[in-house]
């Protein structure tokens, strides 16, 4: 062996020599806690991967925005925001009833497409809808956020006035079944049902 070799390994043997201990190894929870947390990562990883069922489509018929519609999608800002006043564009947060009275009409008619007829409609563009006659209330729910007009595609306005009545709406009720306006109106205002040609 070279002089310099020895030197290497008498460096080398002089050097202080660490073992693994019980210290050094990992804990082991005995309450579980790792495993729990493991597991809420591998529930949180397989949420996200997996696809949510769309009940139906709302389709904004003016915009021709098309939204999926779940137990959890769209959300309220989402759906206020397809919503919104298609004049101005000014927005306001729905109710959340409306939401609701859609998801439930979708389930009984899964896979629909849902039109979106109207919103939220500003005062100007009410008032202007009034003056161009067309029968709007001069103090509509619609101004309020509290009303939205949509049709069921496969399903005419009295059927979709029985679907309303059928989930127990305790709201108003309008079914409109002209010949180029088919639709219902619902609000969350006083219990009440109109029709109009």
């Amino acid at each position: 062996m070279g002089l310099g070799k020895v030197a290497v390994v008498g460096v080398l043997a002089a050097l202080p020599v660490s073992r693994s201990t019980a210290a050094d190894e990992p804990p082991q929870w005995s309450l579980g806690l790792a495993t729990r947390k493991d597991r809420a990562a591998e529930v949180m990883a397989s949420d996200e991967s997996r696809p949510v069922e769309t009940w139906a489509t709302l389709f904004n018929v003016h915009t021709a925005e098309a939204v999926p519609l779940s137990s959890s999608e769209p959300n309220l800002e989402r759906f206020s925001d397809a919503l919104a006043d298609r004049f101005t564009g000014a927005r306001i947060a729905l109710d959340a009833r409306l939401l609701e009275l859609l998801r439930q009409v979708a389930l009984r008619n899964p896979g629909a497409r849902i039109e979106l007829v109207s919103g939220y409609r500003s005062p100007k563009f009410n008032e202007m809808l009034r003056k161009k006659g067309h029968r709007v209330a001069s103090h509509s729910q619609h101004s309020l956020g509290h009303a939205v007009d949509f049709r069921v595609i496969g399903l005419t306005p009295g059927e979709m006035k029985k679907v309303l009545l059928g989930l127990g709406w305790e709201g108003g009720i309008g079914q409109y079944d002209g010949w180029t306006d088919r639709f219902v109106h619902a609000d969350v205002g006083p219990k009440r049902a109109w029709y109009e040609r």
